[in-house]
């Protein structure tokens, strides 16, 4: 999934939405996503991925990316909008519970486990979505067909496990620094 960004002068960057990416995500790996991409653009790339702590920021920047795209340990800040329940979550899931489906909007995205549960779905048994007929939890009678995208089903990307306290944006930037500067310098 790519977002571009324009002006008047046509796409002044893109958003390249990899493998592992909260809420809508795409299915590539960032390696060849960013290196094809490179091949014909050079402005610039923010990445969004499975980045959820300094060192994949630094290694977004060594696959070519300008910027790395951050959510998912945004949601878990105190700053955030987001419910207690969800920040919750975020800081006590893993990888593993990452669900991919199109089921709630259509759209493939990658939603936390523990809320389909709560939802009294089986996340291990999902039906597939019609594309086609994209819909954020409203059937075309207007009722709810199924629990709603991003208020019941909460979106979240495979690096939540890098995530495990909800703290304020100012502590996690900070965290980020540390890890990145690390990363570029182990000596650190």
């Amino acid at each position: 999934m790519c977002t571009i960004w324009f002006t008047a002068n046509g796409a002044d960057g893109l958003i390249l939405v990899a493998a592992g990416a909260g809420g809508h995500a795409g299915t590539l790996s960032p390696f060849p996503f960013v290196s094809e991409t490179r091949q014909w653009f050079d402005g610039p790339i923010a990445l969004s991925g499975t980045i959820a702590n300094g060192r994949a920021i630094r290694a977004a920047r060594i696959i070519g990316a300008d910027f790395a795209y951050i959510g998912s340990a945004f949601i878990a800040t105190k700053e955030a909008n987001a419910v207690e329940g969800y920040k919750s979550m975020i800081t006590n899931s893993s990888a593993e519970d990452i669900v991919y489906s199109n089921l709630f909007t259509g759209v493939h995205g990658n939603y936390l486990k523990p809320s389909i549960v709560a939802a009294g779905m089986d996340p291990e048994n999902l039906p597939t979505s019609d594309p086609s007929k994209m819909s954020f939890g409203t059937d075309s009678s207007g009722e709810r067909a199924k629990p709603k995208a991003w208020k019941e089903i909460w979106g979240s990307g495979q690096g939540v496990g890098s995530i495990s306290k909800v703290v304020p944006a100012a502590e996690l930037i900070g965290r980020f620094k540390k890890e990145y500067d690390e990363a570029v310098d182990p000596a650190l």
